[in-house]
């Protein structure tokens, strides 16, 4: 078991080609996806927490539902849609990064626009007595409300991109991990130890924990900045 480490250590050193597409792939995918998510997702989820309307539990309630929606789920709706018998099979989007992109939009906007709302909520009240005791407009108000979000944005940013690259369920599905095109970084763990070709997973692995642990550093690192 130590070889196999030592060979997957030496594989990431050495720049192989394969283990470069798949980061590539995998970039191009979380990245893109994170960055959709966080631009549906925070002015619904600042709407939600600063808005009072009939029926805004049920956004609530269904936007934390789908937080937890299994990423399988997600898959299936977009392959039945983008198949050959689907509504959207025309586009041809099927095993493509774009298919993978949409997959991941959806199961990723529900957790930026639930973290959003609950952390504007309660402190949409006074931002507006404040606003309204400087004679502030809505624009300004406004600004002044994104500036108070700054460091939540960028949490629940990480948090989205945290959960794009370590899904599995729905961009195996959609993308069919083809390599050298859909293969992203955990499709790849998965494939190549189910062949019993351990290095590569092996490599993939370790820079998919050395990922994780700086996003979640970083997400501490907002925390403490928001609680100081």
């Amino acid at each position: 078991m130590l070889g196999a480490f030592i060979t997957a250590w030496e594989l990431i050193i050495s720049g192989d080609r394969e283990l470069i597409n798949i980061l590539i792939v995998t970039a191009k995918t979380c990245l893109t996806s994170s960055l959709i998510a966080l631009l549906i997702g925070v002015p619904l989820g600042i709407w939600l927490g600063t808005t009072r309307f009939k029926g805004k539990h049920v956004f609530i309630v269904l936007a934390r539902t789908l937080m937890g929606m299994p990423p399988v789920v997600a898959g299936l709706l977009m392959y039945m849609l983008f198949s050959g018998v689907g509504p959207f099979g025309k586009l041809k989007l099927l095993f493509t990064v774009t298919i993978m992109v949409i997959a991941q939009v959806i199961l990723i906007t529900p957790l930026v626009i639930a973290n959003l709302e609950t952390y504007v909520s309660p402190i949409s009240q006074q931002i507006y007595e404040t606003a309204f005791g400087l004679g502030l407009g809505r624009r300004r108000t406004f600004v002044l409300l994104y500036n108070e979000c700054v460091y939540p944005i960028f949490s629940t940013y990480l948090l989205a991109f945290s959960r794009a690259i370590a899904e599995v369920g729905a961009v195996s599905m959609v993308g069919g991990a083809i390599a050298w095109k859909t293969n992203v970084m955990t499709t790849a763990i998965m494939l190549y130890t189910n062949r019993g070709s351990f290095t590569l997973g092996i490599a993939l692995g370790m820079i998919l924990i050395a990922l994780s642990l700086l996003v979640n550093i970083a997400v501490t690192m907002m925390q403490r900045r928001l609680s100081a």
